[in-house]
């Protein structure tokens, strides 16, 4: 099983070729405990994703959290290989939902 930094760098290239000039920044959890570990900057779109190296990896305090409230706002998720495709598929689907706001 590769490690979860190898996996998130995977991840990585895989966003940035998902979403053609996306920024992927990673978070500090040192600055807030239980942040997610990736945001993704697409077009006017956000999303939060944490990264795990399996589906029974063990989920920090506040991780949970951050994640309903930042799913709340725009799209946050756990990724791990096991559900990858259906999370990166219901992160194209909210980010193409996302139409620019109209400014009369």
């Amino acid at each position: 099983m590769p490690s979860e930094g190898a996996y998130q760098a995977k991840l990585i290239r895989k966003l940035k070729r998902m979403f053609p000039g996306c920024v992927v920044m990673k978070n500090d959890p040192q600055y807030i405990q239980g942040i997610l570990d990736l945001t993704v900057l697409y077009r006017d779109c956000w999303a939060l994703l944490e990264v795990k190296v399996s589906a029974d990896a063990p989920v920090r305090p506040n991780q949970r959290h951050y994640q309903e409230v930042l799913n709340d706002m725009s799209f946050a998720a756990f990724i791990y290989p096991e559900n990858e495709r259906e999370v990166l598929t219901a992160l194209q689907e909210a980010f193409a939902s996302r139409g620019a706001a109209c400014v009369s």
